[in-house]
């Protein structure tokens, strides 16, 4: 069965060797490695202060501290997404409150947003789902007009793009995940890229017990919650090996995304994502919406290839649906959305075998 998901991990020649020095170097913890690896994924991003954690709930929960956010808050936030995004959320204490998808993307719609904003809103989370641009624009101008800082969940959108610049670049506050199946990955483990440096300083403080590693246990003064959520060494060697050859990784997804925008194009049955002017997506996943999904799955299951919805959405969870809320494109989406490979291990060969399974009809 080709894979919806699966984790790159670089060749053991080029990565046994510097697994091996770590390990063995008397220092795995946060040290140097990480710094150096934090260094490079800033460099990739191309801006901003690159904060590595061990998880991207960490990195979540950290952008809605520094964003300000409080008990009894609100958050505006998308119910398509993973659950993390959600989750962390209820970590401060907060409420979600939900806006509706942009049928044509799957991503939060900007005029749902700005219909949801009441005066207990302290912060919008925008999720970049399955690897594609929200509508930075719009959501960037409702930032500035309510003065609500913006956090975005690229979780999925490592390598995506907006008027040329990579995700990280565009929001105070830009998640991302390093987990098993991501298009970079640690093993476990995420960051929070921050544009402002003080705010920068503040989470790496946060990210260790509210200590500060620049003084010595004895001189550190704790004043703020702080939680141990940073990143190792072994970890931050592992994500060092993987950027050394990111860019090819997310070419292939992007290759295979591009293939099959061009040949699903008018076929029975299949809506394509209309993309957001000025973006460029790294299709974590490719999306299209299809009529009778659960049959299309069965066909591409019969045919060795896995398909799927992936992620419940968050409002059918009852620990997360403070505000139930009628969600009428997310009702149409969501019933024809479904997921089909599209990662660095689907061959030229597969993605004509998925693209001849499609049009021969289910």
């Amino acid at each position: 069965m080709l894979p919806l998901v699966k984790t790159s991990i670089p060749s053991r020649e080029i990565l046994m060797p510097l697994l091996e020095e770590v390990l063995y170097s008397g220092y795995v913890a946060q040290g140097d490695t990480v710094d150096e690896f934090e260094r490079k994924f800033e460099n990739y991003i191309g801006g901003g202060y690159t904060l590595s954690l061990n998880s991207g709930t960490a990195a979540l929960h950290i952008a809605l501290i520094l964003a300000g956010v409080k008990e009894g808050d609100e958050v505006i936030t998308t119910a398509l997404t993973a659950e993390p995004t959600n989750v962390a959320i209820k970590m401060v204490g907060a409420k979600v409150r939900w806006a509706d998808v942009d049928y044509e993307t799957g991503n939060i719609s900007a005029e749902s947003v700005e219909k949801a904003i009441n005066p207990r809103t302290k912060a919008i989370i925008v999720v970049d789902y399955a690897g594609i641009p929200v509508d930075v624009k719009r959501v960037q101008e409702i930032s500035e007009k309510y003065n609500i800082p913006v956090i975005e969940d690229a979780a999925h959108a490592l390598g995506a793009k907006y008027k040329g610049k990579k995700t990280g670049n565009h929001f105070p506050f830009t998640v991302y995940s390093f987990q098993a199946i991501k298009h970079l990955t640690t093993i476990d483990g995420g960051a929070l890229q921050i544009l402002d440096k003080d705010l920068y300083e503040k989470g790496k403080i946060i990210r260790w017990f509210g200590l500060d590693k620049k003084l010595t246990r004895m001189d550190n003064n704790i004043q703020i919650q702080g939680y141990k959520y940073h990143m190792n060494n072994v970890n931050a060697t592992i994500g060092i090996a993987q950027l050394a050859q990111i860019e090819n990784l997310v070419h292939r997804y992007i290759d295979n995304g591009k293939f099959f925008d061009e040949h699903l194009k008018g076929v029975k049955a299949v809506e394509l994502i209309n993309y957001y002017p000025d973006t460029e997506p790294s299709y974590w996943l490719y999306t299209l919406k299809v009529d009778n999904r659960a049959r299309f799955i069965q066909m591409m299951a019969e045919n060795g290839v896995m398909a799927s919805e992936l992620h419940k959405r968050n409002d059918l969870h009852d620990y997360l649906n403070d505000f139930p809320a009628e969600l009428p494109n997310l009702d149409l989406f969501y019933r024809k959305m479904v997921h089909i490979p599209c990662g660095w291990w689907v061959t030229d060969t597969d993605r004509e075998k998925i693209v001849a399974l499609i049009k021969k009809g289910w």
